[in-house]
């Protein structure tokens, strides 16, 4: 299976990068985490990215906040998927990265999950993963099924609830 690069623009991002690892473990997807700055480490961010499908990677997200060009800068050097994950700064609340994230021009596509949407940024790593991986797709649909259910549980509840009032 290729491997998910999960890419913070600071090592401030791991405490909402987190919800990202502990996704792609639980579908046991192999992935490589890294401190690479749009602005700090330009070269790095083009080496990895350039080099990134030969290295065996299959999908990129990358975490940025303020300014948030990680993604662009990642995408620039890549035919590979890139997820963008917008991270919550003091300033804006986390809308000014994900203006900078979303708003890519023509040709450089950067796919956008929520503000601090780690868990959704693995998901759909998996996702695209899984079109050509059958086992992870199996591990998607009952993960689907799962929150169905528990979905329907809590509607049972609380309908016995509204029976009470």
């Amino acid at each position: 299976m290729k491997k998910v690069a999960v890419i913070m623009g600071s090592d401030s991002d791991l405490p909402v990068v987190a919800d990202a690892i502990k996704k792609l473990k639980e579908f046991e997807i192999p992935f490589e985490v890294k401190v690479l700055s749009a602005h700090r480490t330009p070269a790095q961010a083009e080496q990895f990215a350039s080099t990134a499908a030969e290295n065996g990677f299959g999908v990129i997200i990358a975490a940025a906040g303020k300014a948030a060009h990680l993604g662009g800068v990642i995408a620039a050097y890549t035919t590979l998927p890139v997820i963008g994950l917008p991270i919550k700064s003091s300033t804006l609340d986390g809308l000014d990265s994900l203006l900078s994230i979303v708003q890519m021009p023509s040709g450089i596509p950067v796919a956008t999950v929520a503000i601090n949407g780690a868990a959704n940024a693995a998901i759909l790593a998996a996702q695209i993963l899984a079109l050509s991986e059958n086992t992870l797709a199996e591990k998607l649909a009952a993960y689907k099924r799962k929150m169905a259910e528990d979905v329907m549980k809590k509607n049972e509840k609380i309908q016995s609830e509204v029976d009470k009032i």
